[in-house]
């Protein structure tokens, strides 16, 4: 069975990714900064299997203290990682011309400086064979449509997918593949901030059992790619 590491797991699809890994077995480290996110996640667990697997850490992937926090913890439960699941992001809805640069900036620490930390800390514990998964978004998938309002968002993404790209060359020589899935819609709190009005046709359950399967068995076939994964976008 792999160890994972998955970081915003406290809700939506990085909720339900936890919960999709957990049911088949795997043992997990929940990140996330809602405590009572994780109180949930790990509560649902239980409820679904006999025994919890998910370990829970209260952290913040951008100001946390990982030399005292998070690789202790990890080591701890984990002992290696096989698998990092980057899911931990945010948004902002907001016409440019009113966007500030600390608001652009809060997206860069949230959707890229983030995962690079993550990345950055936990690869020692990462032996030849595991993999990585960034999770990116439509919104910054080149050639896509794109949506007023969303530049902020939208442009830290499509960092994180060159990381990813750039990544993959990067680690080969430790075995380690690196994918990033550029999710379309699902039906989150993050979508309803985006589009209010909009209901998507893949639920969050759908796009977390994709995004474990995909985490499990992706890097047979795949390595540097950012692959789209969407119905609608929105």
């Amino acid at each position: 069975m792999a160890t994972i590491v998955i970081t915003g797991a406290s809700s939506g699809i990085g909720f339900e990714t936890a919960l999709a890994l957990a049911a088949t077995g795997h043992s997990i480290v929940a990140v996330a900064r809602s405590q009572s996110g994780l109180g949930n996640l790990q509560q649902a667990s239980v409820q679904n299997i006999v025994q919890s697997n998910i370990h829970i850490l209260p952290f913040d992937i951008i100001h946390g203290d990982y030399e005292n926090s998070l690789l202790p913890f990890v080591t701890t439960q984990l002992g290696h990682v096989d698998i990092l699941i980057n899911n931990a992001g945010a948004l902002i809805n907001q016409p440019f011309e009113k966007t500030s640069i600390d608001a652009f900036s809060d997206m860069l620490q949230s959707n890229f400086i983030g995962p690079v930390h993550m990345i950055q800390h936990l690869l020692p514990l990462m032996r030849p064979g595991s993999h990585i998964i960034n999770i990116g978004s439509m919104g910054g998938f080149q050639g896509s449509v794109k949506f007023p309002g969303l530049a902020a968002y939208s442009a830290s993404k499509a960092a994180l997918h060159a990381l990813t790209e750039c990544l993959a060359l990067e680690f080969e020589a430790k075995e380690i593949k690196i994918n990033c899935l550029a999710l379309g819609s699902a039906q989150t709190e993050m979508l309803r901030k985006a589009f209010p009005q909009y209901e998507s046709p893949v639920t969050a359950s759908e796009m977390g059992a994709y995004v474990a399967h995909f985490a499990l068995t992706g890097h047979r076939l795949f390595n540097g790619k950012v692959l789209p994964v969407a119905v609608t976008t929105p």
